[in-house]
């Protein structure tokens, strides 16, 4: 008799759990502005989301060769106008559609969950709330005690914490960052077509597969563990 291995499912949170494109595009374009700077627009903040802030900021304003004290300035100026957006009555950062679903399909299978973001922990510590999600995965990992994806330390830290080797872990994003992240840490590394990077991109990137509904991420993974497991 054999016995089912722990598996540990980490889901990147901008672009693939909520979306809020647009709460950060608006700050970016307020920090940026404040601090004398054009402001970068939907379209380039996109494709920076994922990033730890300041790496962020750095690539938006890379052609005006900035400093790192301008840096410092616009980063605390976006965390500012971000804490003081979450405030208003009308603030709006969805979840994506089939997310409960998926994680109480998770919950289910006896499969662990958890987060790995470029958000600070203060900034995902809310967003769980708002969705009433808190206490809700195994291992939350931040930009706070991590450097900014591709790197893999956010999901090494995953694994160690809740035990899971990396083959029977998987991390799910929107962005290339998560699947180079992913791929950098030996995990696999399923993309979604919902979020901020094209598909072209993360198959490009290394994406094991790319899924386009919540619902459809349990059976990609079963298929993907099922041929692995007749690989053995």
């Amino acid at each position: 008799m054999t016995t089912d291995p722990l598996r540990l499912v980490v889901f990147d949170c901008d672009g693939t759990l909520v979306d809020s494109q647009h709460a950060i595009a608006h700050c970016m374009d307020h920090a940026f502005a404040q601090n004398g700077l054009d402001c970068p627009g939907l379209e380039n903040t996109r494709t920076i989301i994922g990033l730890s802030l300041p790496e962020a900021i750095t690539k938006l304003a890379a052609p005006n060769r900035i400093d790192d004290a301008l840096i410092d300035a616009i980063t605390v100026a976006y965390k500012t106008a971000f804490f003081t957006l979450r405030q208003t009555p009308d603030f709006h950062e969805p979840l994506f559609p089939g997310v409960r679903e998926v994680l109480a399909e998770l919950d289910r299978r006896q499969w662990l969950s958890g987060v790995a973001t470029g958000k600070a922990r203060r900034g995902l510590d809310a967003v769980l709330a708002r969705n009433e999600l808190e206490g809700r995965f195994a291992t939350l990992q931040t930009c706070d005690n991590h450097p900014s994806k591709p790197n893999p330390a956010m999901l090494m830290a995953a694994l160690e914490e809740t035990g899971v080797d990396a083959p029977n872990a998987v991390i799910v994003g929107d962005t290339s960052y998560d699947i180079e992240m992913g791929r950098a840490a030996g995990m696999i590394a399923i993309g979604v077509d919902w979020g901020y990077h094209d598909v072209d991109t993360l198959h490009k990137s290394g994406a094991h597969a790319v899924i386009s509904h919540f619902d459809d991420l349990p059976v990609v993974l079963d298929r993907i563990w099922e041929s692995d497991r007749d690989a053995a």
